[in-house]
């Protein structure tokens, strides 16, 4: 995907946030925000129109959630890639969204420069996590594994990377410092998101929410 021509959509209820994140994202001058949608029910009316490369997902919209609405998405093949963009970071909403199909999960309140590099992430093939999420997804998938032998667990480099993501590098940066490529490093978080949704399909979800 070309960086400096990045088409993304905003789903959003609250009118200040939809539209601070909308000129946020525009100040960049490689992102176009081509539509805004405050609803899931809006969106869902009008998504097999759209033009976009992916879309900001928020999780607490009124009617139909973010997450049931990426899940509808998925099921509905639409072929359309989510980030979640939310205020929230509890352990069973992370879980349940990123199996719904979500590709990254980015907190509100980040700094204007580090949402735009989370996107630009997310057009070069990454999965951007915020440290918030790389620290909870580490912590409930240890202890998910301790009492499930059977799922597959996270290897030494994935359990390095969730750490350094959880030190707030970027992937550039985590690619200096492991000795790797950028590539390499959007590779393995891949992996540990399609490790997580492996694990909630098997049932090791139910201990999420205990954390």
């Amino acid at each position: 995907m070309d960086k400096k021509n990045i088409k993304i959509c905003i789903v959003e209820d609250d009118d200040e946030i939809r539209n601070l994140t909308k000129e946020v994202v525009e100040l960049s001058g490689n992102i176009k925000c081509s539509d805004t949608f405050e609803n899931a029910e809006v969106f869902l009316q009008n998504c097999d129109n759209l033009d976009v490369d992916f879309v900001l997902m928020d999780i607490g919209l009124p009617g139909i959630s973010g997450t049931e609405c990426v899940r509808i998405c998925n099921i509905e093949n639409k072929n359309i890639d989510f980030i979640m963009y939310t205020t929230h970071f509890v352990a069973d909403e992370v879980f349940e969204a990123l199996r719904a199909g979500a590709k990254g999960y980015i907190l509100k309140g980040s700094q204007p420069n580090k949402l735009i590099q989370d996107i630009y992430e997310m057009a070069e093939g990454g999965s951007p996590m915020s440290p918030q999420i790389s620290r909870l997804v580490a912590e409930s998938f240890s202890q998910v594994i301790s009492k499930n032998v059977n799922l597959e667990k996270l290897t030494k480099q994935e359990n390095e990377i969730l750490g350094d993501l959880d030190q707030g590098l970027n992937y550039k940066e985590i690619a200096k410092l492991r000795f790797v490529s950028p590539h390499t490093v959007r590779s393995h978080i891949r992996n540990i998101y399609e490790k997580i949704a492996c694990t909630y399909q098997i049932g090791g979800y139910s201990h999420l929410s205990k954390t």
